[in-house]
């Protein structure tokens, strides 16, 4: 009896514990806020590392990787010590990133910021869609080509299979929360891993069977045969900064996966340890894939890597299926905190609407006491969001040009410039002091290496334009 007692005494506890100031129940974990971040970090991203570093060649590219990487971690700890204010630790919460932002700064910059947010997420979304249908595509000529030759004809279509996965995305769009998406997160994380060792494997096995070292220490060659021309050259390598920069995109969630999080211990060192663990991993990742696929293709490294193989052809279907699962559970990463948004904001401005406060409740008979419950709001207006993303894939199926375009317009804002700009406000770091000088030197580094990147990543759109028909994805 008291062993039965104790247990219930402890579970009680633990219930208790979870409740927070706020009355919501709070269950994330560093391990589950790791498995966040690395489903946001490592995306599609890490498809293009290897021509990005080949755009760059051996000294820049590694370099780049790295300081990407650096700059991401050291912004996103900063960003952490925001969500509660003005303590750390007992303040009041933020629930959201536009919430830090509202907390320190005026409503030009609540403005400003939630625009730079929500497009650069749903710019995410486009591109993983995009993506999402380039890996199905790859298993479709993949196999054509194991069967039929590798010199026949496999030539692929997409629209169809871009169709299907925003239908998909219409159904996992109605989970109600980051919350419970957690399982969806954590296998999506696995996926990661499974289609980045496979990309890693596969180079690492062409690199050691032409044994040697390929590539130049500038990159990519302008003129001759295997050349390009010195514009191509000039908009491809800020094209390549736009990549890196999506590859290593991702605290315009970060204040959305710390919410998840119990306490104690306080939420921004839980954070600061996810943070660690997520952007070390994928590091290691980008370094490795994107050297070694440098070394393996050199400077004919295809734009997403896993395009690069024909053979083992069991293998390669493998590593796409695993990045198809990956995104339909990354897609929801980006697409909750832009739902949850806009719902909130709808609800409050007009409370007294059934369209958007009635919720509805389905039971499922085969899973007892299990039901879906829902507004006519989330059902309708997060079914046109999907369908909106998907169009838009269909009209702009590039894969390099978008990830750049998407990440040179986030990275600055999002990871660099709000979250030092809250940070100092919260510090109370004053104009002219040694740290304000050096957070304000890299926030301008970093805001001409996107403007730089936006730029070469708008000419290939424009370059990729002339040579497509809308709403026809091929390869």
């Amino acid at each position: 009896m008291e062993d039965g007692g104790s247990l219930q005494s402890q579970a009680r506890t633990e219930i208790e514990m979870a409740e927070e100031d706020d009355g919501r129940t709070r269950t994330g974990t560093v391990w589950t806020a790791t498995a966040h971040v690395i489903t946001a970090v490592i995306g599609s991203g890490v498809l293009a590392l290897p021509w990005s570093v080949a755009q760059m060649g051996w000294i820049i590219g590694p370099i780049a990787l790295i300081a990407f990487a650096y700059v991401t971690y050291y912004t996103a700890i900063l960003l952490a010590d925001c969500y509660r204010t003005p303590d750390r630790v007992k303040g009041r919460r933020n629930y959201t990133y536009m919430d830090v932002v509202q907390s320190s700064l005026g409503p030009r910059d609540v403005f400003l910021c939630g625009l730079v947010q929500y497009i650069s997420l749903w710019g995410t979304m486009v591109g993983y869609t995009i993506t999402a249908t380039t890996s199905i595509m790859e298993v479709a000529r993949s196999n054509c080509n194991h069967y039929k030759g590798h010199d026949a004809s496999c030539s692929v279509s997409g629209t169809l299979y871009m169709i299907i996965f925003g239908l998909v995305q219409i159904v996992l769009s109605q989970f109600p929360s980051m919350e419970k998406i957690t399982l969806l997160s954590v296998l999506a994380a696995l996926m990661s891993f499974v289609y980045s060792i496979i990309g890693l494997s596969l180079c690492i096995a062409k690199f050691v069977s032409h044994h040697s070292v390929r590539g130049t220490i500038l990159g990519v060659k302008v003129g001759g045969v295997d050349g390009v021309s010195a514009p191509n050259r000039t908009w491809n390598t800020l094209q390549a900064l736009g990549n890196l920069a999506f590859a290593y995109t991702y605290s315009q969630i970060l204040i959305e996966i710390q919410d998840t999080l119990k306490s104690p211990p306080p939420e921004n060192r839980t954070m600061k340890r996810a943070t660690l663990y997520g952007v070390s991993i994928t590091t290691i990742f980008y370094v490795s894939l994107g050297c070694i696929g440098y070394a393996a293709f050199g400077n004919s490294s295809p734009g997403n890597i896993l395009t690069g193989f024909q053979e083992p052809f069991w293998l390669v279907d493998i590593a796409n299926i695993a990045v198809l699962i990956h995104l339909l559970g990354a897609y929801q990463v980006y697409a909750q905190p832009i739902y949850g948004k806009y719902e909130a904001w709808l609800a409050k401005k007009w409370p007294g609407s059934a369209f958007f406060n009635k919720v509805y409740t389905i039971e499922i008979p085969p899973l007892k006491g299990r039901e879906i419950r829902f507004t006519m709001c989330k059902l309708i207006l997060r079914t046109i969001i999907v369908i909106v993303t998907t169009v838009i894939s269909l009209m702009l199926p590039f894969f390099n040009s978008i990830m750049g375009l998407i990440g040179a317009l986030g990275f600055w804002p999002s990871t660099v410039y709000y979250p030092i700009t809250v940070y100092m406000v919260q510090a109370k770091i004053k104009r002219g002091q040694q740290k304000w000088v050096a957070l304000q030197c890299l926030s301008i580094a970093t805001l001409v290496v996107s403007v730089l990147a936006a730029i070469g990543s708008v000419v290939g759109i424009v370059q990729s334009l002339k040579h497509v028909t809308l709403f026809k994805v091929e390869l």
